[in-house]
């Protein structure tokens, strides 16, 4: 398993692009902490602290495709890193400035997630041309869907300690300064400065004209909804036993089933076409988030979360690839940025509504809410198969896709020009 992984990190420029990576969006996967800590500190509540992280996320949401239909057509550097510095530049605003006038808070918060670089997005479109060979671009996905982890939960650790070492003004200007020089990192490298899009056709829809990636899309806002609605159920589950770190444990139990699904997916070459698989790993993804409803006790809790959490980064990963066979030509950026909004979105109203069926059903009601959203992710793949089956035979899917010009499909199954 681990030769795989050394391979992939040892292909030239691949350790840098994605640890590069990992640093640029350390803003976007500590923003929602570092608000809210910042805004306590100022004496702000949490009524306040929940508005400003919720502005920063839909700011995010609209800005990642915007800004990934920019890459495809100007190329990485010349939108990834200003965007980075404008993104940072907003947070920099909400530090210096702080809550003395609200207006201008929620500006700098709406200027940084607008302006949130779509490293994401950039990283897997230069995979194939970084990697080349199919099955090592498919590790790459599975690697990249590892690493997420493992950001989202260092990340948050590192805002604590910054914190903890100086105050919260200081980890935000410190944690956006890193996320500048890790997109500086990536649009310096070469394989950033010399990959271009494919040529596109003119479409104001863009990536969106793809009825495989819409069917992907909503099955994703689903499997963000789910993950969202768990964050606020780990709360109320902590919240009943009467102890803070209960929730610590079952975050870390579910970060760690992701990392252990990822790595061993990951670690070998799947045969058939990924849209299949797709149906069947979200299918036990939604049956894995089902036993959570029974809330045990703590122990076989965090055993079922370690377990609601190894087929979420498989899927992740598997998504990835449908996504890049779905693309438009020259959208494949502006694709995976739209799998991030969509995700992100879903987690936004997962977490909006866990609250209220805490409040009226109590905490079992909120791990309902995920295993619903599980359930309707595979009921929307199940529904939309005969659109996610045929990629290559309508006029606005994966024709001469990058997919398929750099040879980014995963061993066992055709490119789509021959579905």
């Amino acid at each position: 398993m681990a030769a795989g992984y050394l391979d992939i990190l040892r292909a030239r420029h691949a350790a840098r692009l994605l640890a590069g990576t990992l640093v640029g969006r350390l803003p976007n996967g500590t923003a929602p902490v570092a608000i809210v800590l910042f805004t306590r500190a100022e004496g702000g509540s949490y009524a306040l602290a929940g508005a400003l992280a919720a502005v920063y996320g839909l700011a995010t949401a609209v800005g990642q495709p915007l800004l990934g239909r920019a890459v495809d057509l100007y190329g990485q550097p010349r939108v990834q890193l200003p965007a980075a510095v404008v993104s940072a530049l907003g947070m920099a605003l909400l530090a210096l400035t702080g809550l003395g006038s609200l207006p201008l808070a929620y500006v700098a918060v709406t200027v940084a997630g607008v302006f949130t670089p779509p490293l994401e997005g950039g990283l897997r479109a230069l995979w194939p041309s970084v990697l080349g060979g199919q099955d090592r671009v498919h590790r790459a996905y599975a690697l990249d869907a590892v690493a997420q982890e493992v950001m989202f939960t260092v990340g948050p650790l590192l805002v604590t300690v910054l914190v903890s070492l100086w105050s919260p003004a200081a980890a935000l200007l410190v944690i956006n300064a890193t996320g500048v020089l890790g997109a500086l990192s990536v649009v310096l490298s070469e394989p950033s400065r010399a990959w271009r899009s494919a040529p596109r056709e003119a479409h104001w829809l863009g990536a969106l004209r793809s009825p495989g990636l819409l069917a992907l899309l909503g099955s994703f806002f689903f499997v963000g909804l789910a993950l969202g609605s768990i964050t606020v159920a780990g709360v109320a589950y902590a919240d009943d036993h009467g102890r803070e770190s209960v929730y610590g444990w079952l975050m870390a139990a579910l970060g760690l089933g992701a990392l252990i699904g990822g790595a061993v997916y990951g670690a070998r070459q799947w045969a058939g076409a990924p849209e299949r698989r797709l149906r069947v790993i979200v299918a036990l993804l939604a049956l894995g988030y089902l036993p959570l409803m029974l809330t045990p006790g703590v122990v076989a809790m965090t055993v079922l979360a370690a377990v609601a959490g190894v087929f979420l980064a498989p899927a992740i990963a598997c998504s990835f690839i449908v996504v890049d066979r779905h693309a438009p030509r020259g959208t494949v950026t502006e694709a995976f940025s739209w799998l991030v909004t969509t995700f992100g979105v879903g987690a936004a109203v997962g977490t909006a509504v866990a609250g209220p069926a805490v409040e009226l059903g109590g905490t079992s009601w909120s791990f309902a809410v995920a295993a619903a959203g599980g359930v309707a992710a595979l009921l929307v793949l199940l529904a939309t198969g005969k659109v996610l089956a045929v990629p290559g035979r309508t006029a606005v899917a994966v024709q001469g896709s990058e997919n398929d010009r750099n040879g980014a499909v995963e061993p066992g199954f055709s490119s789509g020009h021959q579905a």
